[in-house]
């Protein structure tokens, strides 16, 4: 337990450039208050304490504003910053080495039943007020632009983005993007296609025209 401790004090010291010292992670940071009191509610959910587990979550979420259901799954080494608005579901597991910033929800979408939240592998940052909604998993080294809302898979060091969220960039290089601009119309797709029959039609109608002309005068000269 104080080998966790630690390792989730030293990442509060390491990703955030306003804290000074162990004590004042330790005492004054609301996130690694609710990492803290997740801990013995998970162990006691695991082992079918289901009151006792709620009842020390509920009372994290009221000191902290952060919500981790006792059932959830959080890594060593996680950080939640400033915490205010988070939420956890049930089956959402977070990896060593997460970044969780304010308002961020890992959720369901009331669509699955068993594995219904999602998965972040390790060192997984997602920004401010995302959401993440599903039982996918979203890949190691990754990041969630603030705001995103994330409702498929993301594949390991990529940068998704927007509502509904998308890859813009992974492994460093930006993903081509769909060109907004140059869509093919299929109305206009579909005239032009008309107007190539019309034109064989027209020149197949010229084509026996003339060729009737030929016969009737043949036939007038007999």
């Amino acid at each position: 337990m104080f080998k966790r401790l630690r390792a989730d004090i030293r990442a509060v010291k390491e990703r955030d450039p306003a804290a000074r010292n162990a004590a004042e992670i330790l005492l004054l940071y609301s996130g690694l208050h609710a990492i803290m009191l997740h801990r013995p509610a998970y162990f006691l959910y695991q082992h079918k304490w289901f009151f006792t587990a709620r009842l020390i979550s509920q009372f994290a979420r009221l000191i902290t504003g952060v919500e981790i259901h006792p059932g959830a799954k959080i890594g060593t080494g996680v950080f939640i910053d400033h915490g205010s608005g988070i939420v956890i579901g049930e089956t959402a597991e977070v990896g060593d080495g997460c970044t969780l910033y304010q308002g961020v929800t890992l959720g369901g979408t009331g669509k699955d039943k068993g594995k219904r939240h999602p998965t972040l592998e390790k060192n997984v940052t997602v920004g401010s007020g995302a959401k993440i909604l599903g039982p996918f998993t979203v890949g190691e080294n990754s990041k969630v632009a603030a705001g995103a809302v994330l409702l498929e898979a993301v594949p390991p060091n990529s940068t998704a983005v927007s509502v509904p969220a998308r890859v813009v960039k992974r492994n460093g290089v930006r993903v081509q993007d769909l060109d907004q601009v140059h869509i093919p119309d299929p109305v206009a797709q579909e005239l032009c296609v008309m107007r190539m029959h019309m034109e064989r039609l027209e020149k197949r109608v010229k084509t026996l025209e003339e060729e009737n002309a030929v016969l009737r005068a043949a036939s007038s000269e007999e």
